[in-house]
């Protein structure tokens, strides 16, 4: 007897898998406008079908050789193809390549109608290396097969400026379908290419990593290897005396120790590149034209993508000749090609959308400036452009955006509200003025976080001492003692 309960269920479980067009876009939505650009570059390099019309006149093959040479590539890329699909199926689904074959619909970047240019404006030459380009050098020398590249790119794309890695393992695995045992060998694999320690997850395991590479060879650095491995909360907090107790070490072993840990990079993705090209490329423009605010991508560097017009008349002959091992391998290509477009094209309204509906939300602060910034929440846009939170986090992850008062996190506009005697603020008027009250204190006697939060009480802001310790930790300022300086 069937369990028509359990039949439903199963039909709703069907219904929640992500088709690998949606896994596509969600991968792209997560990549900024620089990390966009190698990952295009790294796609038509992989697929032949896919191609950069870039309008150059080149000189043209003769038209033997050129069958020769490209034949040859499809030969070669077959031998690495899937098992082939019945022909049944592969009639299914058959694609209209009349309508492709004179689509014009390549991608084809918009721009600004005020801007009266196609190239970013007032920016560095953005063929400059990277920390990105130079992770992505790197990888390219490891034996990786294509589910660990894949990881590979998520990872790297998700490192931040300091070099740490700013998303879940369990992201990353529910992105490229896989365990996330998987996701963390690939990791470590990254963490020990240059610079050392590139893609932690938090300074401990930074440090660790390169600790690592210093045993056997130094004493000292073993020393200093056991204190952030099993006293690294002590050791950060200055709690020296508390390390002697429990690990046993004298004072002069300890301050051998911390000699070695001083000399380490606590933030390997910052000094390897020269200051001058470690710049932020904003993701979105937002320009004040006659009165009215006008939202643009920056995306003059992404390149006009097509369709290979040779390996859609080889399909077409593969069809007429009946070499279905040959059609099998070109409409997976093609299928690929396709999505990958379509998903730039998604990726770019998508974009523009939430930039629109953060800037209504947002107006004041885009009008008038920082202190008129409104609490607001991922739901708050998500329900504005009728779209998922995930989907609102992966777009403002990362994303940076260009505006009149300077070019600012997506991250930034989301902040919770705090109440004040004249209503709600929202929370980054309160972490500027806790950065701003840090900064002019009495730097013998500092503030400690009740008197911080006495304070901001006695300026109309409601607000508790732990709040201002959570505030605090998040914009990386120490506590009192450790801010305190010697006469």
């Amino acid at each position: 007897m069937i369990d028509l309960r359990q039949t439903q269920h199963q039909g709703l479980e069907l219904k929640q898998t992500l088709s690998p067009q949606q896994i596509l876009l969600s991968s792209l939505l997560q990549l900024p406008i620089v990390a966009l650009e190698q990952k295009i570059k790294t796609e038509v390099e992989q697929n032949p079908v896919l191609e950069i019309d870039d309008d150059v006149e080149e000189e043209q093959l003769e038209e033997e050789e050129l069958n020769e040479l490209e034949a040859a590539e499809v030969d070669g890329e077959l031998e690495q193809s899937e098992t082939e699909q019945e022909e049944g199926d592969l009639e299914a689904e058959e694609i209209d390549w009349d309508e492709i074959l004179n689509d014009p619909e390549g991608f084809e970047p918009q721009y600004s109608q005020y801007s009266g240019q196609k190239e970013r404006p007032d920016l560095p030459n953005p063929e400059r290396l990277t920390l990105t380009d130079h992770l992505f050098e790197q990888i390219n020398l490891l034996q990786l097969d294509d589910l660990e590249r894949e990881i590979a790119e998520q990872i790297i794309y998700n490192i931040d400026d300091g070099g740490y890695l700013s998303t879940d393992l369990e992201v990353i695995a529910a992105n490229v379908s896989t365990a996330v045992d998987r996701v963390e060998e690939i990791l470590s694999e990254i963490q020990h290419l240059e610079p050392i320690g590139i893609g932690s997850r938090n300074l401990r395991e930074c440090l660790l990593i390169q600790l690592e590479e210093k045993l056997g060879s130094n004493p000292d650095a073993e020393l200093a290897y056991e204190i952030i491995d099993e006293h690294f909360d002590d050791f950060a907090n200055k709690r020296f005396s508390k390390i002697e107790n429990k690990a046993g070490f004298s004072k002069d072993q300890i301050r051998r120790a911390q000699n070695v840990i001083e000399r380490l990079n606590p933030k390997p993705g910052e000094g390897l590149i020269d200051p001058e090209t470690n710049y932020i490329v904003p993701d979105l423009i937002v320009e004040r034209v006659d009165g009215e605010f006008v939202i643009s991508l920056n995306d003059g560097n992404i390149p006009k993508l097509q369709l290979s017009d040779y390996y859609l008349r080889l399909y077409k002959q593969g069809k007429k000749s009946g070499d279905k091992e040959t059609r099998n391998f070109l409409k997976k290509k093609i299928d690929s090609a396709r999505w990958f477009i379509n998903s730039i094209h998604q990726r770019r309204t998508t974009m523009l959308r939430v930039m629109r509906a953060i800037v209504r939300r947002q107006y004041d602060f885009f009008d008038k400036g920082k202190e008129h910034l409104k609490p607001m929440i991922l739901k708050d846009i998500a329900e504005d452009v009728d779209m998922d939170i995930s989907t609102i986090s992966r777009v403002t992850n990362g994303k940076y955006v260009q505006t009149e008062r300077g070019v600012f996190e997506l991250k930034y506009f989301f902040t919770e509200s705090i109440k004040t005697d004249d209503g709600e603020v929202s929370n980054r008027v309160i972490k500027d003025r806790i950065k701003e009250i840090v900064e002019n204190e009495d730097k013998q006697k500092p503030l400690s976080d009740s008197k911080i939060a006495k304070k901001l009480r006695e300026e109309g802001y409601t607000i508790a001492r732990r709040t201002v310790a959570k505030y605090r930790e998040q914009q990386n300022i120490p506590v009192a003692r450790l801010r305190r300086e010697l006469e």
